[in-house]
């Protein structure tokens, strides 16, 4: 099992697992095309979770402009293996690596996700304009 950065042809992919999650959907899939993965890529990384057999099961990425985390998903049927708790923990990394002392997130309140960020030291802070549970922690 190892954590990589993303490459571009990892897009198809990322987008794979983003489509596939049961909680945290996009209510309109197409609101992040490829172009926009690949821009991220570019611009701040990506990083990917693959298995021994070099499967990716999941992904992580967090703004280096702003020190938010813009991205943590597994694969379904993966989850509870300890996958997103490395992908968080190289995500936030990267953030502190540049700069950042705080990092945020949103996500769906009252989900596995908002109890996964509970569970791993973050502290929800209110809610934001669009619903979602605003989280913050220490880096």
């Amino acid at each position: 099992m190892s954590i990589r950065a993303a490459t571009h042809d990892d897009v198809l992919r990322i987008r794979e697992i983003r489509a596939a999650v049961r909680e945290n959907r996009l209510a309109w899939p197409e609101k992040i095309s490829a172009a926009d993965v690949h821009a991220f890529i570019d611009r701040c990384g990506v990083w990917v979770w693959q298995d021994a057999a070099g499967e990716m099961r999941g992904f992580s990425a967090g703004d280096l402009a702003d020190g938010s985390v813009w991205a943590l998903f597994v694969e379904p049927g993966h989850e509870g293996q300890g996958i997103g708790q490395a992908l968080i923990a190289r995500t936030c990394d990267g953030l502190r690596s540049a700069g950042h002392v705080r990092a945020t997130l949103g996500t769906d309140p009252n989900t596995r996700a908002e109890r996964f960020y509970r569970t791993n030291g973050w502290t929800r802070e209110g809610t934001t304009a669009n619903g979602e549970a605003f989280f913050w922690k220490l880096l």
